[in-house]
């Protein structure tokens, strides 16, 4: 996928003047830094002392480690799988090689690299994120646990090779900011999971290419941050990773400089990433994961070198896991909202280890829970190690939720919970964050409904970025989402893959979860030029039923209602009533879908062309399911009723 001309005057459009000199600047200096690369400052004596404490590794559960070791043992055989494409080559990796199409990127001044178009490049996401050195980040914490050398010795000679082939703003992997913080973020941990094996010394604080290479990895992160519109996950992976490697790697003339620049940015970019209720501004959830773990990794980071860090930092932090907590489902899995690309700030565990029961325990061992938490019985490697960094958080007069929050008024999300683990998500709020609100979908009013953790109305997911450029606008469609479509278009109007010229706006006309037995909840939104679009769901206990009336105000349109089932969803559909069943741990389930018999209704399972009826569980794979469709025209009088009601 290559920018037109046109792409980059409507991205122009969505800065402002600020952003714009910002953007001159960052112009300016790397047309001057293609010739100027100076050498890292002469480095003696550095130790690294950001080390565990010796009881860390010891406390690891032994099933965590299980885990562990069994995936380091395959990343040792050369496996792995990455946005659903397998590989067999992490024995000797090539750093610039597409495994998914093929191509390897071409070699020449990082920012003249046509990283976008994946015909001279290949997948930029597949070659950059064995770059973020996440696997051996999980080499070194299985050297941690189990003292195997083997471990240490691929993790050296792993780096090394990077090191070599990646020389300083040479190819594909000095061109993006958050992939440089992530990195650097890694070997931290690598030097420190590798503290007790007698190479560690010489593989970094003695090794002149590694010292170059942090240097360089700071001195880029200072000189180009991510700025204004772009000033999204990306800056926070910045400046968590500058952060970390200015305490850790404290080594260098400008270490101090770039420790407090880039704790005051983490501190501010926080607080403009999060709205008050503690859920993140990009309103895409795995965002909210990345934004945690970066923070809480941060936190660590300063704790173990002893930076104090403000309040407020640590304030944000808190009201992101409270939030967290109180969005999950029964199963701990949090809303599928906006983009999703499987991004992790820090890996520390093998394949199987829940990502979000992870987080909600390290919430708990930093900041303590609340009465009204879900249970997290799992364990993890990263909990424990990184905690074993953290001062014990200081009880104060912080007012916290007494209640699990239903309602984030700020954001806009609604979760409504019912009898027999009912839960569903009713969006309400903003289209997205910044004027570009790259990560948002068209997906305004749309619900996501679980049974006992089981998609039933399912949100359909992400799949890609870059490359496929009809996949990309269905995932993000209005019609790829459970909510109302007029005349074919989109609530907001897309001007590019991350981009978005025109914001729906929504707004919450009511919410009641008083618990009198039907919780309500209403929102419209304007993104229809000329209608209004206003929907209420209503989710009542006793019957298990749940109710949802969309009414269009305005002139007569052509109507499209999608229903989305979840992949793990058989429908049988005759005329306007759907039986849904499914498996969930072995027992038999079911629903009954009635659906509006003003429309004419349509099952859609794995079509191409145009796409519908697809979920994408994670980053880069697919899978049909299907899709309810109901077609007809509004004309402004009656409201369109659906029923959704749950078998005992």
């Amino acid at each position: 996928m290559t920018m037109s001309a046109g792409w980059y005057l409507r991205r122009l459009s969505r800065m402002g003047p600020r952003e714009v000199a910002g953007r001159a600047g960052d112009a300016v200096r790397r047309r001057r830094w293609r010739s100027a690369r100076p050498d890292c400052p002469g480095v003696t004596g550095a130790r690294f002392t950001a080390v565990l404490p010796k009881e860390a590794i010891a406390s690891v559960a032994p099933d965590a480690a299980k885990r562990l070791v069994a995936e380091a043992d395959r990343l040792m055989y050369g496996h792995a799988e990455y946005f659903g494409v397998v590989r067999d080559d992490l024995d000797d990796p090539d750093w610039w090689s597409d495994p998914k199409t093929g191509r390897r990127a071409p070699w020449g001044y990082a920012f003249d690299v046509p990283y976008r178009n994946e015909d001279a490049v290949g997948d930029i996401k597949q070659i950059w994120e064995l770059s973020r050195h996440q696997y051996l980040t999980v080499l070194a914490a299985a050297y941690a646990i189990t003292g195997n050398e083997r471990y240490a010795e691929r993790v050296a000679e792993h780096l090394r090779s990077w090191w070599a082939a990646n020389p300083p703003l040479r190819g594909v992997h000095w061109i993006s900011g958050i992939e440089l913080g992530i990195r650097l973020l890694s070997w931290v941990w690598i030097r420190r999971l590798l503290d007790g094996w007698p190479g560690a010394t010489e593989l970094f604080e003695a090794n002149p290419v590694a010292l170059n290479q942090i240097w360089h990895h700071q001195r880029w992160l200072a000189g180009f941050p991510s700025r204004g519109s772009s000033a999204n996950n990306h800056v926070i992976a910045e400046t968590a990773g500058q952060f970390a490697a200015a305490c850790a790697f404290n080594w260098f003339p400008s270490s101090a400089r770039w420790r407090s620049d880039a704790l005051r940015s983490l501190e501010r970019q926080l607080r403009a990433n999060t709205f008050d209720s503690g859920l993140n501004r990009e309103l895409a959830t795995e965002y909210h994961g990345l934004v945690l773990e970066l923070g809480l990794a941060a936190l660590a980071e300063a704790d173990a070198a002893d930076v104090p860090v403000p309040d407020s930092l640590r304030l944000v932090l808190l009201r992101m896991t409270d939030a967290l907590a109180a969005v999950v489902d029964n199963r701990l899995r949090p809303p599928r909202q906006g983009d999703a690309d499987d991004g992790h700030g820090l890996i520390l565990d093998g394949a199987g280890t829940d990502r979000w029961a992870s987080l909600l325990a390290t919430g708990d061992a930093v900041f303590g829970r609340l009465d009204w938490w879900p249970e997290v019985i799992a364990t993890d490697v990263r909990t424990p190690l990184l905690t074993a960094l953290v001062r014990p958080y200081t009880k104060d007069a912080t007012t916290r939720p007494a209640t699990r929050p239903a309602h984030f008024a700020d954001a806009g999300l609604t979760v409504l919970r019912g009898p027999e683990e009912i839960w569903c998500r009713c969006d309400g709020g903003p289209h997205g964050f910044l004027s570009i609100a790259a990560h948002a979908h068209a997906d305004a009013l749309s619900v996501e409904v679980r049974h006992d953790g089981v998609d039933v109305l399912a949100d359909p997911g992400t799949y890609c970025y870059h490359g496929q450029p009809v996949w990309r606008q269905y995932f993000r469609s209005t019609l790829g989402h459970n909510t109302l479509q007029l005349d074919g278009g989109d609530q907001s109007v897309s001007g590019g893959p991350f981009l978005w010229t025109r914001h729906a706006r929504s707004r919450v006309l009511e919410v009641d979860d008083s618990g009198a037995g039907v919780a309500r909840w209403a929102a419209e939104h304007d993104g229809y030029q000329g209608s209004v679009h206003r929907r209420r769901v209503e989710l009542a206990a006793a019957s298990q039923e749940l109710r949802i009336v969309d009414e269009v105000r305005g002139p007569r349109k052509e109507v499209r209602l999608a229903f989305h089932l979840g992949p793990a969803i058989a429908a049988d559909l005759v005329g306007h009533r759907a039986v849904l069943t499914w498996i969930r741990d072995g027992e038999g389930r079911s629903a009954v879908l009635d659906l509006p018999g003003q429309l004419s209704w349509r099952a859609h399972r794995g079509e191409t062309d145009p796409p519908l009826g697809w979920y994408s569980a994670g980053f880069g794979r697919k899978e049909p399911t299907t899709t309810l469709v109901g077609t007809g025209f509004a004309d402004g009088t009656d409201g369109f009723t659906t029923v959704l009601g749950f078998r005992g």
